[in-house]
């Protein structure tokens, strides 16, 4: 799963009308725009360092002389000396966050249920938005049958496919 910075905006809305619905917070009607951009703050901080982690890769990449096919591999050394998550456990890292944050929020009245309440609803709202990734994946894919996957054309393309994928569905 990855969080698309268009997203972002989204996903914190929703999460905090479901969250209020359920019963499981209370926030005053004049504080909800409040409220989201708070949970919006905490996701562009994660983009934000995920970024500081990109470029360490891409620097650590031209100082060790490696081509940017080793670019994951990489990028995972750079995550783990900085403790930052990615993946699935970025996903996980992200919501504790925002839960914790939901306890000290100004804009947050009242927090009625426990994280683990809370957490599954958090991340059925953020999958919903981020499980895109396998979709524009199938969609570039069945777009490019008539080339032969692996090889160096086929990676270009596809490249270029899934950018012009996110570009139409108005995730970059």
């Amino acid at each position: 799963m990855r969080v698309y910075p268009k997203l972002v905006p989204i996903i914190a809305r929703e999460v905090v009308q479901r969250l209020t619905q359920d019963g499981d917070i209370e926030v005053e009607p004049i504080r909800v725009a409040d409220a989201e951009l708070d949970l919006a703050a905490i996701m562009r901080e994660y983009l934000a360092n995920e970024e500081r982690v990109n470029q360490a890769t891409r620097e650590a990449l031209e100082r060790r002389g490696y081509d940017f096919s080793k670019f994951n591999q990489v990028k995972r050394e750079m995550a783990d000396v900085r403790g930052f998550k990615l993946g699935d456990e970025g996903i996980e890292f992200l919501i504790n966050q925002m839960l914790e944050f939901l306890l000290i929020s100004r804009n947050v009245e009242e927090v009625f249920s426990d994280d683990h309440v809370m957490r599954p609803k958090v991340l059925q709202t953020m999958k919903k938005h981020l499980d895109v990734d396998d979709d524009i994946d199938r969609e570039a894919r069945g777009r490019l049958k008539h080339l032969q996957e692996g090889t160096s054309a086929y990676e270009i393309e596809y490249q270029k496919v899934l950018e012009q994928i996110r570009r139409a569905r108005g995730l970059i």
